[in-house]
């Protein structure tokens, strides 16, 4: 017999199908815009997740890998082609020599802020309708 905190309403089916598709219709955008400079949209979360990455955290492959949620062994072969394009490079850790860290050359931050541009000026756009989507899916979940 299911609890009753198992049951879904269609209510809660609806906002979660709306937000999936807002969700969706912004990949769709950033995946585009990846592709339109360039890029593959690995290969721009990839630039972005090396420049955005959280205070104190190094550009390590590891941390690189848990970023994008890709393979180790993925990551390393993202890097090495925006090493060869170059718009990433590798170099070794400061305080430990044997850590490869990953940071963006003048080149990589160019086309990463041009991308960044893009996306700011999307969220701008679609960002209200993700928000409104997303608020309508937790107030539903809380009743």
């Amino acid at each position: 017999m299911m609890d009753s905190k198992d049951e879904i309403s269609i209510t809660e089916y609806q906002a979660l199908a709306e937000f999936r598709y807002e969700l969706r219709r912004f990949l769709r955008f950033s995946e585009q815009a990846a592709r339109a400079a360039g890029f593959e949209p690995q290969q721009h979360q990839l630039l972005l997740a090396i420049k955005g990455l959280p205070e104190g955290k190094q550009a390590t492959i590891s941390a690189l890998a848990e970023r994008l949620q890709i393979a180790h062994h993925s990551t390393v072969e993202l890097i090495d082609r925006l090493v060869e394009r170059g718009f990433i490079q590798r170099c070794r850790g400061e305080s430990d020599q044997r850590w490869v860290l990953v940071r963006l050359t003048p080149q990589g931050e160019e086309a990463l802020r041009n991308l960044s541009l893009a996306h700011r000026a999307e969220l701008r756009s679609a960002g209200p309708a993700l928000v409104q989507t997303l608020t309508l899916l937790l107030s539903n979940m809380n009743t």
